[in-house]
Protein backbone atom coordinates (compact mmCIF):
# COMPACT_ATOMS: atom_id res chain seq x y z
CA UNK A 1 0.00 0.00 0.00
CA UNK A 2 1.42 3.22 -0.75
CA UNK A 3 2.47 5.51 1.66
CA UNK A 4 -0.20 8.62 1.44
CA UNK A 5 1.29 12.32 2.72
CA UNK A 6 -1.01 15.55 2.45
CA UNK A 7 0.69 19.16 1.18
CA UNK A 8 -0.55 22.05 2.47
CA UNK A 9 -0.06 25.48 3.20
CA UNK A 10 -1.57 29.10 2.86
CA UNK A 11 -1.64 31.11 0.07
CA UNK A 12 1.71 31.43 -1.77
CA UNK A 13 3.00 29.28 0.61
CA UNK A 14 4.58 26.97 -2.66
CA UNK A 15 2.90 23.47 -2.64
CA UNK A 16 2.98 23.48 -6.07
CA UNK A 17 6.64 23.77 -6.29
CA UNK A 18 7.06 21.25 -3.31
CA UNK A 19 4.76 18.68 -5.62
CA UNK A 20 6.53 19.36 -8.63
CA UNK A 21 9.60 18.27 -7.11
CA UNK A 22 7.63 15.08 -5.39
CA UNK A 23 6.83 13.90 -9.23
CA UNK A 24 10.11 14.61 -10.41
CA UNK A 25 11.19 12.33 -8.19
CA UNK A 26 8.81 9.78 -8.87
CA UNK A 27 5.87 10.58 -6.74
CA UNK A 28 2.40 11.07 -8.10
CA UNK A 29 0.36 13.59 -6.80
CA UNK A 30 -3.15 14.36 -6.64
CA UNK A 31 -4.07 18.22 -6.65
CA UNK A 32 -7.37 18.78 -5.24
CA UNK A 33 -8.10 22.02 -6.12
CA UNK A 34 -7.56 21.03 -10.18
CA UNK A 35 -9.99 17.85 -9.36
CA UNK A 36 -12.25 19.97 -7.59
CA UNK A 37 -12.53 22.22 -10.35
CA UNK A 38 -12.68 18.91 -12.85
CA UNK A 39 -15.26 17.57 -10.73
CA UNK A 40 -17.55 20.63 -10.03
CA UNK A 41 -18.59 20.29 -14.05
CA UNK A 42 -18.16 16.36 -14.46
CA UNK A 43 -19.77 15.29 -11.16
CA UNK A 44 -23.54 14.82 -12.05
CA UNK A 45 -23.91 14.93 -7.68
CA UNK A 46 -22.23 18.03 -7.78
CA UNK A 47 -24.46 19.50 -10.51
CA UNK A 48 -27.67 18.64 -9.33
CA UNK A 49 -26.72 20.06 -5.76
CA UNK A 50 -25.22 23.25 -6.84
CA UNK A 51 -27.89 24.07 -9.08
CA UNK A 52 -30.48 23.50 -6.29
CA UNK A 53 -28.73 26.02 -4.11
CA UNK A 54 -27.85 28.30 -6.97
CA UNK A 55 -30.24 27.62 -9.33
CA UNK A 56 -29.42 26.32 -13.41
CA UNK A 57 -28.00 29.77 -13.95
CA UNK A 58 -24.84 28.10 -12.15
CA UNK A 59 -23.97 26.37 -15.07
CA UNK A 60 -24.41 28.28 -18.76
CA UNK A 61 -24.36 25.65 -21.58
CA UNK A 62 -22.80 23.06 -19.43
CA UNK A 63 -20.12 25.61 -18.21
CA UNK A 64 -19.91 26.43 -14.55
CA UNK A 65 -20.61 29.74 -13.63
CA UNK A 66 -17.02 30.46 -11.62
CA UNK A 67 -18.02 34.07 -10.71
CA UNK A 68 -21.57 33.40 -9.61
CA UNK A 69 -19.74 30.19 -7.51
CA UNK A 70 -17.34 32.73 -6.34
CA UNK A 71 -19.27 35.62 -5.52
CA UNK A 72 -21.71 33.01 -3.34
CA UNK A 73 -19.01 31.72 -1.88
CA UNK A 74 -17.32 34.56 -0.18
CA UNK A 75 -20.13 36.26 1.15
CA UNK A 76 -19.72 34.08 4.35
CA UNK A 77 -18.01 31.50 6.25
CA UNK A 78 -21.34 29.86 6.36
CA UNK A 79 -21.66 29.52 2.34
CA UNK A 80 -18.36 28.72 1.74
CA UNK A 81 -18.93 25.38 3.93
CA UNK A 82 -22.10 25.07 2.48
CA UNK A 83 -20.20 24.66 -0.81
CA UNK A 84 -17.55 22.90 0.52
CA UNK A 85 -20.04 19.88 1.87
CA UNK A 86 -20.93 19.44 -1.81
CA UNK A 87 -17.65 19.22 -3.26
CA UNK A 88 -15.26 17.86 -0.49
CA UNK A 89 -16.80 14.67 -0.23
CA UNK A 90 -16.60 13.75 -3.54
CA UNK A 91 -13.28 15.00 -4.39
CA UNK A 92 -12.11 12.90 -1.05
CA UNK A 93 -14.17 9.37 -3.12
CA UNK A 94 -12.04 10.65 -5.91
CA UNK A 95 -8.92 10.59 -3.74
CA UNK A 96 -9.36 7.15 -2.58
CA UNK A 97 -10.08 5.92 -6.23
CA UNK A 98 -6.91 7.57 -7.21
CA UNK A 99 -5.08 6.07 -4.47
CA UNK A 100 -6.30 2.93 -6.17
CA UNK A 101 -5.26 3.24 -9.46
CA UNK A 102 -1.55 4.25 -7.85
CA UNK A 103 -1.07 2.03 -5.32
CA UNK A 104 2.53 0.37 -7.05
CA UNK A 105 3.76 3.52 -6.11
CA UNK A 106 5.52 3.35 -2.57
CA UNK A 107 4.97 7.06 -2.14
CA UNK A 108 1.60 8.85 -3.46
CA UNK A 109 1.00 12.87 -2.79
CA UNK A 110 -2.21 14.92 -2.09
CA UNK A 111 -2.13 18.72 -2.50
CA UNK A 112 -4.72 20.76 -0.65
CA UNK A 113 -4.51 24.05 1.10
CA UNK A 114 -7.30 23.02 3.00
CA UNK A 115 -6.30 19.73 3.92
CA UNK A 116 -6.81 19.84 7.64
CA UNK A 117 -9.99 22.08 7.30
CA UNK A 118 -11.21 19.68 4.66
CA UNK A 119 -11.16 16.66 6.95
CA UNK A 120 -8.68 15.10 4.09
CA UNK A 121 -5.71 15.09 6.98
CA UNK A 122 -7.20 11.49 8.19
CA UNK A 123 -6.92 10.54 4.09
CA UNK A 124 -3.36 10.78 4.38
CA UNK A 125 -0.33 9.00 6.77
CA UNK A 126 1.73 12.38 7.34
CA UNK A 127 1.01 16.62 6.89
CA UNK A 128 3.64 18.43 5.26
CA UNK A 129 3.54 22.21 5.55
CA UNK A 130 5.10 24.14 3.15
CA UNK A 131 5.64 27.35 5.16
CA UNK A 132 6.71 30.90 3.81
CA UNK A 133 6.22 34.39 6.25
CA UNK A 134 2.40 35.86 5.21
CA UNK A 135 4.40 38.69 4.10
CA UNK A 136 6.24 36.54 1.46
CA UNK A 137 3.13 34.76 0.65
CA UNK A 138 1.43 37.72 -0.01
CA UNK A 139 3.75 39.48 -2.30
CA UNK A 140 3.55 36.24 -4.38
CA UNK A 141 -0.24 35.77 -4.86
CA UNK A 142 -0.01 39.84 -5.59
CA UNK A 143 2.38 38.82 -8.55
CA UNK A 144 0.93 35.67 -9.42
CA UNK A 145 -2.75 36.33 -9.69
CA UNK A 146 -2.53 39.85 -10.27
CA UNK A 147 -4.48 40.66 -7.64
CA UNK A 148 -4.33 43.80 -5.31
CA UNK A 149 -3.29 43.66 -1.20
CA UNK A 150 -6.40 43.73 -0.24
CA UNK A 151 -7.64 40.69 -2.28
CA UNK A 152 -5.42 38.68 -1.16
CA UNK A 153 -5.53 39.53 2.33
CA UNK A 154 -8.96 38.89 2.18
CA UNK A 155 -8.08 35.36 1.12
CA UNK A 156 -5.16 34.92 3.67
CA UNK A 157 -7.57 35.77 6.66
CA UNK A 158 -10.21 33.22 4.78
CA UNK A 159 -7.48 30.45 5.49
CA UNK A 160 -6.27 28.56 8.97
CA UNK A 161 -2.99 30.44 9.80
CA UNK A 162 -0.02 28.74 8.86
CA UNK A 163 0.83 28.65 12.55
CA UNK A 164 -1.96 26.63 13.80
CA UNK A 165 -1.37 24.28 10.63
CA UNK A 166 2.21 23.76 11.81
CA UNK A 167 0.55 22.37 14.94
CA UNK A 168 -0.87 19.74 13.02
CA UNK A 169 1.90 18.40 10.75
CA UNK A 170 4.46 15.74 10.69
CA UNK A 171 7.03 17.80 8.68
CA UNK A 172 7.61 21.42 7.87
CA UNK A 173 9.41 22.80 4.60
CA UNK A 174 10.24 26.50 4.62
CA UNK A 175 9.90 28.22 1.34
CA UNK A 176 10.73 31.52 2.53
CA UNK A 177 12.99 31.94 -0.53
CA UNK A 178 16.69 31.84 1.14
CA UNK A 179 16.09 27.70 2.29
CA UNK A 180 16.79 25.66 -0.36
CA UNK A 181 13.33 23.88 -1.02
CA UNK A 182 15.74 20.37 -2.47
CA UNK A 183 17.36 19.21 0.03
CA UNK A 184 14.33 19.48 2.31
CA UNK A 185 12.31 17.56 0.18
CA UNK A 186 15.10 14.78 -0.31
CA UNK A 187 14.98 14.61 3.64
CA UNK A 188 11.25 14.40 3.67
CA UNK A 189 12.18 11.52 1.46
CA UNK A 190 14.69 9.88 2.73
CA UNK A 191 12.75 9.61 5.87
CA UNK A 192 10.04 8.03 4.11
CA UNK A 193 11.94 5.52 3.06
CA UNK A 194 13.53 4.55 6.27
CA UNK A 195 10.75 4.56 8.57
CA UNK A 196 7.62 5.58 7.88
CA UNK A 197 6.72 5.03 12.21
CA UNK A 198 9.20 7.27 12.95
CA UNK A 199 8.29 10.07 10.39
CA UNK A 200 4.80 10.28 11.19
CA UNK A 201 4.14 9.37 14.70
CA UNK A 202 0.56 8.84 15.81
CA UNK A 203 -1.26 12.57 16.31
CA UNK A 204 -2.10 12.70 20.07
Amino acid sequence: MAIKIGITGGIGSGKSIVSHLLEVMGVPVYVSDDEAKRLTVSDSRIREQLMLLLGENVYQGGILNRPMLASYLFESPDRMKQINSIIHPVVKYDFRAWVEVHDDSPVVGLESAILIEAGFAGEVDCVVLVYAPEEIRIERAMKRDGASRDLVEQRVRSQMSDEIKREQANFVIVNDGETALIPQVLELMSSLSENISYLCPPKR
